[in-house]
């Protein structure tokens, strides 16, 4: 019975996140805490990695408040801007989000992370307490790595990313397309709280697997993230390939302050040139 959880485990780590049970099972197997099973499995997280112009590839981990592990790689573009890049950190992050997870409090990763990542992981509403913790350095935490910081409460914000968020949009055009509908479940579900122009994505895959992908803000902007990047991180994280996405939607708010649209063109043009992509405009919905 254990081998087969072990074996259950395993697999469900190359599916880019392992269950809190399937956590104990493998660290009493290996007889190893929990982060020395994350530093185990960092491999396999850079397997998802994606580094076609810097060759560079980088795996993170990270343990949501359920005890799930969550796996992310570095997604790079090749002949777009490096602006649009994904970080590893990113990526798990964004992984456990999908997931439902509403927090994390544990990160390992391959590579130190730069000063852009300590930035979008400070957006965090358990940065203060985040432990990272890189293969032969000392576990640290973000408030160690990331001294006099900048964000949310600097801007009068409280909360923080993964904490739920409530949205309520309306489709200027009602529509029964589901992809259109994931799009704006993905729409309401995003942390906007700099801009509130709430915006999501969704992308079909050719086994008719819609993968959604929120946008998600930071205080400093620039660590911010697309809703296009993020529904790319749930679709190769499930296991899936660029090449597989048939058609993308994406729901946000005409004349909002940002617009997400030409970035969706940019970066679903360059990994899947093929695909379709539909702007679907909305509005807060009337209360």
């Amino acid at each position: 019975m254990e081998r087969e959880a072990i074996r259950k485990a395993a697999a469900a780590c190359r599916r880019g996140a392992v269950p809190a049970a399937e956590v104990r099972v493998l660290a009493e197997a290996g007889k190893e805490t929990v982060e020395q099973l994350m530093l185990g499995i960092l491999e396999q997280a850079t397997c998802y990695a994606q580094a076609a112009i810097s060759r560079f590839k980088v795996g993170a981990v990270v343990r949501g408040r359920s005890g799930g592990l969550y796996l992310g790689g570095n997604f790079e573009f090749l002949g777009k801007s490096l602006t649009f890049d994904i970080h590893a950190e990113q990526a798990a992050v964004v992984n456990a989000w999908l997931a439902g997870e509403e927090g994390i409090d544990t990160l390992a990763v391959t590579s130190p992370p730069c000063g852009y990542c300590r930035q979008f992981l400070n957006e965090l509403d358990s940065a203060a307490r985040l432990k990272v913790i890189v293969p032969g350095r000392p576990e640290r935490t973000l408030a160690e790595l990331f001294p006099d910081s900048f964000g949310p409460g600097d801007l009068g914000i409280s909360g923080g990313l993964m904490l739920p968020q409530e949205h309520p949009l309306d489709l200027e055009a009602p529509s029964r397309d589901p992809l259109v509908l994931a799009a704006l479940q993905a729409a309401e579900l995003s942390y906007a709280p700099y801009t509130r122009a709430y915006a999501g994505a969704a992308l079909l895959a050719a086994d008719g697997d819609i993968c959604r992908g929120p946008y998600a803000e930071n205080a400093a902007f620039n660590p911010s993230l697309s809703p296009l990047e993020t529904g790319l991180v749930r679709l190769l994280t499930r296991g899936k390939e660029y090449r597989e996405i048939r058609r993308a939607v994406l729901v946000e708010q005409r004349d909002a302050v940002t617009s997400q649209a030409d970035a969706a063109r940019i970066v679903l043009h360059a990994v899947a040139p093929r695909a379709s992509l539909d702007v679907v405009y909305a509005r807060a919905a009337k209360k």
